[in-house]
């Protein structure tokens, strides 16, 4: 284990901790959003994510203000979760990586797969993941060599990716970005892959995307221009829960490629997919 038993603990009670607050908060959908757009026009972002994000940063500043933050709506730029400058009592910074709301569209739409996404790392590695999605009652959880898990109002449950091997009778999830051309050219790639697998979706929160892989209500998954923040405790969650993750060629997931799926899938969809994407896209 990279941190100690203790401070992963309290990484992991810290993550709950918040992503239940910002997701109690979101939950109070106002009628009337007020909106603003990032990227494009189609890239936007509400008071919502920023009340959402406050909530958690602090949360975090509270119980660690020596730990260092990256935040969708903070600019994507780690700043220290707190004011005070205390030295760290165990000796460990942690390095957290949140999604204060995944899937604003949706949210936007009052359509429920949105998620609060939160990452705690220590020395570069995950070692803990939480995706709380509110409108499910599911929140799922990962602890780096610890497994992956879903609590819901059954009680909570050890996950475990599909047992697929076959690409052709594969559920296959995929996002798409923002930009004009950026769709363009995820549109030429999923029109090449369809007829490779059994189906494909788009559900609009790559965190929810990338659990669902871990609990086996998707065999693969599968976006290029995706942020640390989109993915850091979804792909803990599909590794704890025995899948894999990488990028093209196999390299490691970045902005470029993340594909996650089933053990039994990963090197056909990468396969596909190499052949599919151009090196110069």
């Amino acid at each position: 284990m990279i941190a100690g038993d203790q401070t992963v603990s309290e990484l992991r009670e810290i993550a709950f901790t918040a992503a239940a607050r910002a997701g109690e908060f979101l939950a109070t959908r106002p009628d009337v959003l007020e909106v603003s757009t990032k990227s494009s026009a189609t890239d936007v972002v509400t008071q919502m994510d920023i009340g959402a994000e406050r909530i958690i940063l602090e949360v975090i500043g509270q119980r660690r203000p020596w730990d260092t933050v990256m935040s969708e709506e903070g600019g994507g730029l780690p700043t220290p979760s707190g004011q005070r400058a205390a030295p760290p009592p165990t000796g460990v910074v942690a390095h957290w990586v949140i999604d204060p709301l995944d899937g604003t569209t949706n949210y936007l739409y009052d359509w429920p797969t949105w998620s609060v996404s939160i990452a705690a790392q220590v020395a570069g590695e995950t070692v803990v993941g939480v995706v709380e999605v509110p409108r499910l009652g599911e929140r799922y959880w990962a602890v780096h060599g610890g497994g992956a898990y879903r609590r819901d109002a059954r009680g909570e449950h050890r996950l475990h990716v599909s047992p697929a091997t076959d690409l052709s009778l594969a559920l296959v999830c995929t996002g798409f970005g923002y930009t004009a051309d950026r769709r363009a050219e995820q549109g030429r790639v999923v029109a090449d892959l369809l007829s490779g697998v059994r189906d494909l979706r788009r559900g609009g929160s790559a965190a929810i995307d990338l659990a669902f892989v871990a609990c086996g209500r998707l065999d693969a998954f599968f976006e290029r221009g995706l942020n640390a923040w989109d993915h850091a405790a979804g792909a803990l969650l599909v590794r704890e829960a025995g899948g894999v993750v990488s990028g093209l060629g196999g390299d490691a997931e970045s902005e470029r490629m993340l594909i996650a799926s089933a053990p039994g899938l990963h090197g056909q969809i990468c396969s596909l997919l190499d052949g599919i994407i151009s090196p110069t896209r």
